[in-house]
């Protein structure tokens, strides 16, 4: 009897979290709908115009896509070069030694920062070094953004990389090592090939946690409604248009913010099934 109780309430916990998600599609796309009959879903996605003028209101999603895209790649280009060394220290180099203890610890306490930290760092620190190496006269754009979220992101991706890297047999690392392979042979030949998927889908994660950020984002991205021309340019991402405008907006304008909101809800959760689906198959194989 206590067990049937039992599984009728893990049961329904489960259920709450699909009608959760349910729930909030469901919302998004019922208060993003009169944006979308009005201008049309494609023309919606393609437009770059975002004007307020009462009448003659003409709201496109196209620089705000192109910004989250283009800070969020970016910094995972930033990232790599930095979460990969991290993965290999910790997970083959320096595996279950103290010091590779201590860099996990000093790596999870970074992803633990609240993104406000982040955003005041990156403005009152790196934007004025942008702007003294004349990278960009305001400091503020495309670049500062996606650099402060490579910092973010690498934790996420040097931790899961770890792990993957972590669990290549020792067989075959043993193997190549009696054969006279190198260390630089065995992570090149052995543990990449075996852990590749699984690496890949760790940075296909943290693009998905870059994808949302809003904070750090609204506050050096520029928040200007243009398309970026170039990447120290300043502009505008999903998330910080939607936290810039959505306490000042009502009708069309706060259905076109939704909107925008329902299309980074897409985005994101594909790039997060994507990345799950990777860890299984990596998991698998």
């Amino acid at each position: 009897m206590n067990d049937k109780i039992y599984k009728i309430i893990l049961f329904i916990a489960t259920l709450v979290i699909p009608i959760i998600c349910g729930g909030i599609l469901y919302a998004l796309v019922t208060d993003a709908y009169e944006a979308f009959e009005y201008f049309g879903f494609f023309k919606f996605l393609t437009s770059s115009e975002w004007r307020y003028t009462e009448g003659a209101e003409q709201y496109g999603a196209l620089p705000f896509i192109l910004g989250t895209l283009l800070t969020t790649f970016l910094a995972l280009l930033f990232c790599i070069p930095f979460s990969l060394p991290v993965a290999l220290f910790v997970g083959e180099y320096f595996k279950d030694t103290k010091i590779a203890n201590f860099l996990s610890t000093v790596t999870d306490l970074l992803a633990g920062i609240p993104s406000i930290i982040y955003g005041l760092w990156g403005f009152y620190t790196l934007r004025p070094i942008i702007m003294s190496l004349n990278i960009s006269p305001q400091g503020s754009g495309i670049l500062t953004a996606s650099l402060v979220l490579a910092i973010m992101i690498v934790p996420y991706a040097a931790s899961l990389s770890a792990e993957f890297i972590k669990m290549v047999p020792n067989d075959l690392k043993e193997s190549a090592y009696s054969l006279g392979a190198t260390k630089y042979e065995v992570i090149k030949k052995i543990v990449f090939p075996v852990a590749g998927s699984g690496i890949f889908s760790s940075y296909v994660l943290a693009i998905g946690r870059a994808l949302g950020e809003t904070m750090t984002v609204t506050m050096l991205i520029g928040n200007t409604n243009n398309i970026p021309n170039s990447i120290t340019s300043t502009g505008n991402s999903m998330a910080s248009i939607i936290a810039n405008q959505f306490g000042e907006a009502d009708d069309l304008k706060l259905s076109s913010l939704i909107a925008i909101g329902l299309i980074l809800f897409i985005i994101t959760a594909i790039i997060n099934m994507i990345g799950k689906i990777m860890i299984k198959h990596a998991r698998i194989s």
